[in-house]
Parts: structure tokens; C-alpha cells; sequence
């Protein structure tokens, strides 16, 4: 048996993975940066975009907060808040109205009881208690037994269902979003353009995640089958 070629095999998936996450990252950071320094004709704020798309679609009752942070942005569908980076919640950006937008989507997709949204929120306790015990067996399995990390990477298969469902919603909330942004007319078509890259530079960053995921699960079972020989 060649350990050699393994062991490059090892090296390649974790370069692959880095490299990955990496464009991902600057992809959005270069986007957002790009955007956040555009203002917008109407001068309307994260905050001001949120509440119109809210309140025009039935939610008045859901609260928009400030919270501190970058790119922090959230809906909680458990308190019925959309939370707002201060950038974000204060800018009069592209930028700033594109995640404002974005997370007004998932308070939709919450109203309407989206589908995917309501699979990935229950099943996140069991994600949460198997990526612990995936991560527990591998550990030990990498030690004394191999079987235990064949365990460890079924368990963390769940991680990687997880992001897959994660996909629809936050693809469908962006897409939600422009609806909404060129609906309520509130940026003009050239703007729309400039927030249409944000959400795709954003989206892009959870596609990444799937994939350095995926090379993470395949590397454990490269490392499992070598334990196995």
C-alpha cells in the first residue's frame, strides 16, 4: 500500500477545501464592499427597506432590531425578529437594502410556512447532537478502531444534509427579496442589478459550504479506510 499517495490525497482535500472557502469569502466580501459604497437614490435605509417589505406583505408585528456585528444579519423565526447589523440596519446603501431584503424573504417564507425552512428548523437539534457525536467518534475511531470513524462520518452526513436543504431557503429568500425590492419599487432597475450580485455572492458562500463539507466527509473516509488496511 502506497501511504504516500494517501497522504497527498489527505493534503490535496484540505487545500481544495481552503481554496474554496477562500473565493467564497472574497467573493462576498469584494461584492458587499463594492455595494456598501453606492448609496441609493431613495436614500432609504436597511431599517426602511425592511419595514415597507414587512408591513406590504401582512407582518407589521415582526420587530427589526439593530445588532452588532458583521453581516450578522438573521430573521429568528422563534421571536418573529428581523435582526439588522448596525451597517446594515443604518446604511442607505445597495448593499445595505440587498441584506435588509434578503432577510425580509425568510420572514415570508416563515408566513407561508416554506417547506424547506420548516425541515431545516426541526431538524436542527438532531444536527446539532449528531455533528457532536460524529465529530467524538471520529476522534476516537482515528485512535482504536476504524468502524468508529466509518460511525462518525454517517453521523456527520447530517451536516451535510443540513446545508443541502439550507440551499432552497436562502436561494428562494434572495429571490423573494428582488421581487420585493423592484414590487415596492425601491431601488431603480440599474441598483437592482448591483443587489441581484450581492445575493449571488451571498448564495455563492453557502454553496461553498456544501462542497468543503462534502471534501471534509470524503477525507474522513480516505483516512478511515487507511486504519482499515
Amino acid at each position: 500500500m502506497n501511504y504516500s499517495n494517501i497522504n497527498i490525497s489527505y493534503d490535496l482535500l484540505i487545500w481544495i477545501g481552503l481554496i474554496i472557502t477562500i473565493i467564497s469569502q472574497l467573493l462576498i466580501k469584494i461584492t458587499y464592499s463594492k455595494y456598501q459604497k453606492q448609496e441609493n437614490k431613495k436614500r432609504l435605509t436597511g431599517f426602511d427597506v425592511a419595514r415597507q417589505i414587512l408591513d406590504k406583505n401582512g407582518l407589521k408585528d415582526i420587530l427589526i432590531l439593530e445588532t452588532s456585528g458583521y453581516l450578522t444579519d438573521h430573521y429568528d423565526p422563534t421571536k418573529k425578529v428581523v435582526k439588522l447589523s448596525t451597517d446594515i440596519y443604518h446604511g442607505t446603501t445597495i448593499s445595505s437594502a440587498s441584506v435588509a431584503a434578503h432577510e425580509c424573504g425568510h420572514a415570508i417564507q416563515d408566513k407561508e410556512n416554506y417547506t424547506p425552512m420548516r425541515i431545516r428548523s426541526k431538524i436542527v437539534p438532531t444536527v446539532n447532537l449528531f455533528t457532536k457525536l460524529g465529530y467524538l467518534s471520529i476522534i476516537i475511531g482515528a485512535i482504536f478502531d476504524y468502524r468508529l470513524m466509518i460511525i462518525g462520518v454517517l453521523l456527520l452526513l447530517s451536516i451535510l444534509l443540513f446545508q443541502i436543504i439550507t440551499l432552497p431557503v436562502e436561494f428562494n429568500a434572495s429571490i423573494r427579496a428582488l421581487k420585493q425590492i423592484d414590487k415596492l419599487n425601491l431601488l431603480s432597475n440599474d441598483e437592482q442589478k448591483g443587489a441581484k450580485k450581492v445575493l449571488t455572492a451571498a448564495a455563492f458562500t453557502y454553496v461553498a459550504s456544501v462542497l468543503t463539507t462534502l471534501l471534509q466527509i470524503l477525507r474522513y473516509v480516505l483516512i478511515a479506510n487507511s486504519r482499515r488496511r
